[in-house]
C-alpha cells in the first residue's frame, strides 16, 4: 500500500490475538504499522510485534526490490513495536538504528543490545536527510512512554505519530474509527493528557497532509476531526452530551433501578445514554463511555458495608486513567445498612472538579413508591 509515490506501508493484521496489552478486548484484531521511506537513502519506520517478523521482513523486501535499507527508525520501544529490532538489525548488517537516548537505555533492557557504533540518538527538532525527503523529529515523552519521538516528513508533509492516533481493530476489517480510537485512547494514552496537549501544540503550526500511526489506519481526509478529537480527549473535555451509566446488581434490582433511570433520561429528552453492566461487559467500554459524556451515574449493591468489587474496579480505572470534570450521581441498594453511596462518594470526590449530584438515590432491597420517587427525582435533576 503506497501511502505517497515515496512511502509504503508493510504493517501485518494480527487476527491470533484475543487480548491486547493482556487486557483489553480486540475482536477485530490489531495492526501493527510499519512504513518505509523510499529515497536516495532508505528509513523503515518501527517494526511489528515479534510473532510477524518473518511477514514484516518479506513486506520489506518486496517494497525495496533488492535496496537496502540505511536506518530503522524506532519511535517507541514497547514489543509490539521493537520486538523485531534485532532481527532486522541482523538483516542489514550496514543499517543504523534512530532513536531517541531513552529508547536506547530501554533496547539493552529488552533486547541486550546497544549497536554503539550503529546508532543515531536524535531529539527535539533534530533532522535526517534521506535525499529530497527530510525527517524532523519531535520528542513526545509521555505519549505514552517516556522515550516516545514522532517524525515529520517535510517534504510530503507526512506525520509518523507513534501511537497517538492509533486504534484497535485490524486493517482488513471494516469499523467506526472513532469508537475504537476513543476506548483505545482513554485505556492507554489517557492518563496523560497534559502531555497530548504539550505535543498537539507543537503540531499546530505543521502543515500535515497524512498521520500515519502505529495502529489503525493511515489518516488523509478530513484531519481536523481526528485533532479535533484528539484535543477533546487530552483536555477531558465532554465530547458528547448524554449520560453514562455503570451498574452492579447481585440479583438484579439494582439492575432495575439503572435501567428505570435510563428510561426516564430518555423521556426527559436526553441525547444520549449509555448503560453497562460492569460484572458483564466490557469494563474498558465503560471508561469510554465515562470519558465521552459529560455525567455518570454509578448504581451499586452494598456489599461487605462496602460498594460491590466490579464497582471498586471500575471507579479505580477512572482514577488511573485521571477521570475529571464530570457530574457524577450516585445510586444505592442495601437490605439492612445501605452503604455503597458514601463508599462511592469518597472515591469520586478525591477527583479532580468532581460534582456529585443530588439526590443520592437510595433502595431499601428492591424498588417502591419511594424509591421510583428518588430516581425520577434524580433523572430530572440530570437531565438540566
Amino acid at each position: 500500500m503506497n501511502i505517497t509515490d515515496d512511502i509504503v506501508y508493510i504493517g501485518v493484521n494480527d487476527h491470533e490475538i484475543d487480548l491486547f496489552e493482556g487486557q483489553y478486548v480486540v475482536p477485530n484484531g490489531m495492526a501493527y504499522n510499519s512504513y518505509v521511506v523510499v529515497d536516495g537513502k532508505v528509513a523503515v519506520m518501527d517494526s511489528v510485534d515479534a510473532r510477524f517478523g518473518a511477514e514484516w521482513l518479506g513486506n520489506l523486501a518486496s517494497a525495496l526490490d533488492g535496496r537496502a535499507p540505511d536506518y530503522l527508525v524506532v519511535q517507541h520501544m514497547e514489543p509490539d513495536h521493537s520486538a523485531n529490532i534485532t532481527r532486522f538489525m541482523d538483516s542489514y548488517p550496514n543499517a543504523v538504528m534512530v532513536a531517541s537516548a531513552k529508547a536506547f537505555e530501554m533496547l539493552e533492557r529488552f533486547y541486550g543490545v546497544a549497536y554503539e557504533d550503529r546508532r543515531l540518538v536524535v531529539k527535539e527538532g533534530d533532522e535526517l536527510a534521506l535525499g529530497s525527503h527530510v525527517l524532523r523529529f519531535i520528542a513526545a515523552p509521555m505519549v505514552h512512554w517516556p522515550e516516545v519521538i514522532m517524525t515529520y516528513d517535510a517534504t510530503d508533509r507526512v506525520l509518523f505519530s507513534a501511537d497517538a492516533f492509533g486504534k484497535f481493530g485490524a486493517l482488513d476489517v471494516e469499523e467506526d474509527w472513532a469508537c475504537e480510537a476513543r476506548r483505545y485512547y482513554f485505556g492507554i494514552v489517557g492518563k496523560f493528557g497534559k502531555q497530548v496537549t504539550a505535543v498537539l501544540n507543537k503540531l499546530a503550526t505543521v502543515d500535515v497532509r497524512a498521520i500515519c500511526p502505529l495502529h489503525g489506519p493511515v489518516l488523509t481526509e478530513n484531519l481536523d476531526y481526528y485533532v479535533g478529537l484528539y484535543k477533546t480527549w487530552a483536555a477531558y473535555g465532554v465530547e458528547t452530551e448524554g449520560v453514562a451509566i455503570a451498574y452492579c446488581s447481585i440479583y438484579g434490582h439494582t439492575a432495575e433501578a439503572a435501567k428505570l433511570l435510563a428510561s426516564e433520561l430518555e423521556a426527559a429528552g436526553c441525547p444520549k445514554v449509555a448503560v453497562t453492566d460492569l460484572a458483564r461487559d466490557d469494563m474498558a467500554e465503560a471508561v469510554e463511555d465515562a470519558f465521552r459524556y459529560g455525567t455518570l451515574v454509578l448504581a451499586s449493591p452494598t456489599y461487605n458495608a462496602d460498594m460491590f468489587p466490579f464497582m471498586k474496579t471500575f471507579i479505580d480505572h477512572l482514577a488511573d486513567h485521571a477521570y475529571q470534570n464530570r457530574r457524577v450521581a450516585l445510586v444505592e441498594n442495601g437490605t439492612w445498612a445501605p452503604n455503597a453511596a458514601r463508599a462511592m462518594r469518597a472515591k469520586v470526590e478525591a477527583l479532580k472538579g468532581i460534582e456529585v449530584v443530588e439526590p443520592v438515590v437510595t433502595i431499601a432491597s428492591s424498588l417502591d413508591d419511594d424509591s421510583r420517587a428518588q430516581i425520577r427525582a434524580l433523572a430530572a435533576a440530570l437531565a438540566k
